[in-house]
């Protein structure tokens, strides 16, 4: 039987976080080589320390000649997302850093397990991915991670605009939300520790710059006279990013997706193009979960995908709503391959994901973002819901 009162926590951290420095360059590196090339295959990897960023991993393109030009461009895209986030602290500057590219060309095995040998596009490796929402938010996902993403992304714009010139890149939070009747309905601590750039300033100090941009995020009477907040709970923290603590693409997996309300399959998402079904069919997955909730199919609900290297279909489709749904899960599942093709050809053509939208992805989450224009979070849309409802 499900529990109906309890306490969650997630956390999420900062787009300075030294993991989320490598995610961002990562992923805009894919973009670039997708802006270029909308058929690029890309695995990027990117580690960061004190003055130094290494990028690594391997890069197919439709014409392989034209690989050499485009790395020229590496540092240039490395330097410009250090100089957004914000670093210029003097061991860790956007224009002073070591930039070392070590991209190679797509090894030939791996590209021809991909292609398939009819041309058919397989799935660029095998593993499982899930895929969840939940009625609790109207972004319909779950609130630990919805609102420490929130808290993060308010600070962020703060910071940048010049209202809070004293917060520097790197930060971190956490919410422990109190769950009645199997709603969120408060907070019972709050942990927020952000980079400043200020030596002088105490965990007090602090806390007065970052506590009324808290209060404006989380929802009206979620914080009371019992709510335990630790801002900068170890005291100083002025030396931040990766010249505090090394950063490595793809470390920060449970914040990119739900903060642990859900299972995960292991695979990370950041600088992969969408033939790596770790990152296009988790979307997907995501995309299915979100529908089937916002049809009124369930209050909560999880969609696992599976897959081979080479193999387009998927292996299995599961779906589980938590005993909240109105129709039985099976016929969910069934339900599922008639409204999406869920092949990797299927998946990036139904969420348009052969463009450069990944490196806005890179901090704040994956999920509970609104769909944009331009086909970025494409996946956040609920355009499948008549569908399902026919289906079913």
């Amino acid at each position: 039987m499900a529990r109906n009162n309890y306490t969650f926590t997630s956390e999420s951290v900062s787009e300075g976080h030294p993991d989320k420095v490598c995610d961002r360059i990562s992923d805009a590196i894919l973009d670039a080589f997708l802006a270029e090339d909308p058929l690029a295959r890309v695995a990027c990897e990117t580690f960061a320390t004190t003055n130094r960023v290494v990028i690594g991993g391997e890069v197919g393109l439709t014409d392989p000649e034209t690989l050499t030009e485009y790395m020229g461009k590496i540092d240039g895209i490395a330097r410009d997302c250090i100089r957004d986030i914000g670093y210029e602290q003097d061991k860790f500057h956007w224009n002073t850093c070591k930039v070392t590219n070590l991209l190679h060309e797509q090894s030939a095995h791996i590209a021809q397990g991909v292609t398939g040998e009819q041309g058919d596009e397989g799935a660029g490796d095998q593993g499982i991915m899930f895929g969840y929402a939940t009625n609790e938010t109207e972004a319909l996902m779950p609130a630990p991670i919805q609102f420490s993403h929130a808290i993060l992304r308010r600070l962020a714009e703060v910071r940048k605009d010049g209202t809070e010139p004293t917060l520097g890149p790197d930060a971190k939070s956490q919410l422990s939300v109190i769950y009645e009747n199997g709603k969120p309905v408060g907070v019972s601590s709050i942990v927020l520790s952000t980079q400043h750039l200020d030596a002088a300033m105490t965990s007090a100090d602090v806390r007065a710059v970052v506590e009324p941009y808290i209060r404006e995020v989380l929802p009206e009477g979620w914080i009371s006279g019992d709510t335990k907040w630790h801002v900068n709970p170890t005291g100083k923290f002025v030396i931040g990013g990766p010249d505090g603590d090394a950063g490595l693409t793809g470390r920060k997996i449970i914040v990119d997706t739900y903060g642990g309300a859900a299972p995960h399959g292991g695979g990370a998402f950041s600088g992969k193009d969408p033939t790596k079904v770790d990152r296009s069919a988790a979307y997907a997955a995501r995309y299915l979960a979100k529908n089937i909730v916002a049809a009124g199919m369930a209050d909560r609900c999880t969609v696992q995908l599976s897959y081979a290297i080479g193999v387009a279909a998927p292996l299995s489709i599961y779906v589980d709503t938590h005993g909240t749904g109105q129709v039985a899960d099976a016929a969910i599942e069934a339900a599922i391959p008639q409204v999406m093709d869920l092949t990797p050809r299927g998946i990036r053509t139904a969420l348009e994901m052969n463009k450069p939208i990944y490196q806005r992805t890179a901090a704040y989450g994956h999920f509970g973002r609104a769909p944009e224009a331009d086909g970025g979070f494409s996946w956040e849309r609920t355009n499948l819901v008549e569908a399902l409802k026919k289906s079913v």
